[in-house]
């Protein structure tokens, strides 16, 4: 992206926007079986029908086609697997960076451009001399030293600029912006180091009942949810019995209720029956 300004409180930096991530871990590198530490990242998207069967088989395993792939030395075994994300998060806004990219190629440029000479007199009869390299070495050696600076080939070349600091973040759209210029030209590939732990974005892990905690609720919720309530209660209570319900409770209290009339007639058919002394 191309560079631009922010407000610091009262002052106007100049950074330059950079999309960083996600990044998606494609490999992990242990010493016990690579013998070095290391993380291969993977940015962008990529057409499979571009990709060689063996490497697409290779980022099958975390699920992406990538565009760039990248590895990234680490100091210890980092406890990660494949298919693990890391974001902006990782940074905050005050860390000290290092961008590494490929600076812009100018061609084939002369001395005055491309080691910045001085060039040639700018007199009478000094004709066509103005940028030229004047001499390349004594007549003793009578050839040319290596590394002589001379006209060449410039730029397209593999640079690092050092203590350049975050100057803000943008979490939703996964932008750093870094104060100052970096190498390369827009839509070029970097790779930012920096110092610290990194924070990987894994998959969201199922959490169990009793570590749930309940959340406050509200006085209207509270009214809304004892309202609906008593609406249950009184529904349960109106509720309709049922035919064969009704019809047992009704034989038993024909059952368990005897008429008092009833009893005084056994009683008097006893005291008939019984014989006379």
């Amino acid at each position: 992206m191309q560079m631009t300004q922010i407000w610091d409180n009262d002052r106007v930096l100049a950074v330059t926007p950079v999309l960083a991530g996600p990044c998606v871990v494609t490999q992990v590198k242990t010493k016990a079986v690579d013998k070095y530490s290391a993380l291969q990242l993977a940015f962008g998207v990529r057409k499979e029908k571009n990709i060689k069967k063996p490497q697409l088989g290779h980022f099958k395993k975390a699920g992406i086609a990538p565009m760039h792939v990248r590895e990234f030395r680490t100091e210890n075994d980092l406890e990660t697997k494949i298919g693990d994300k890391i974001g902006v998060s990782t940074f905050a806004v005050g860390d000290i960076v290092s961008v590494t990219g490929t600076s812009k190629g100018r061609g084939f440029q002369g001395v005055v451009k491309r080691h910045g000479f001085q060039g040639g007199r700018k007199s009478h009869g000094n004709k066509d001399q103005l940028r030229m390299p004047g001499s390349v070495g004594a007549k003793g050696p009578a050839h040319i030293f290596k590394g002589t600076r001379m006209g060449g080939r410039m730029g397209n070349e593999r640079v690092t600029i050092q203590n350049l600091s975050i100057a803000a973040i943008d979490v939703e759209k996964n932008i750093l912006y870094i104060k100052g210029a970096l190498p390369g030209a827009n839509d070029g590939l970097l790779l930012i180091k920096g110092q610290g732990e990194l924070i990987f974005n894994t998959a969201v892990e199922e959490v169990p009942a009793e570590a749930i905690i309940e959340a406050p609720v509200s006085e209207e919720a509270a009214v809304e949810e004892a309202a609906a309530e008593a609406e249950i209660e009184t529904k349960t209570e109106e509720a309709p019995v049922s035919e064969e319900v009704a019809v047992e409770t009704e034989a038993e209290a024909k059952t368990e209720e005897v008429p008092a009339e009833a009893e005084l007639n056994t009683a008097n058919e006893n005291k008939e029956e019984a014989p006379a002394a």
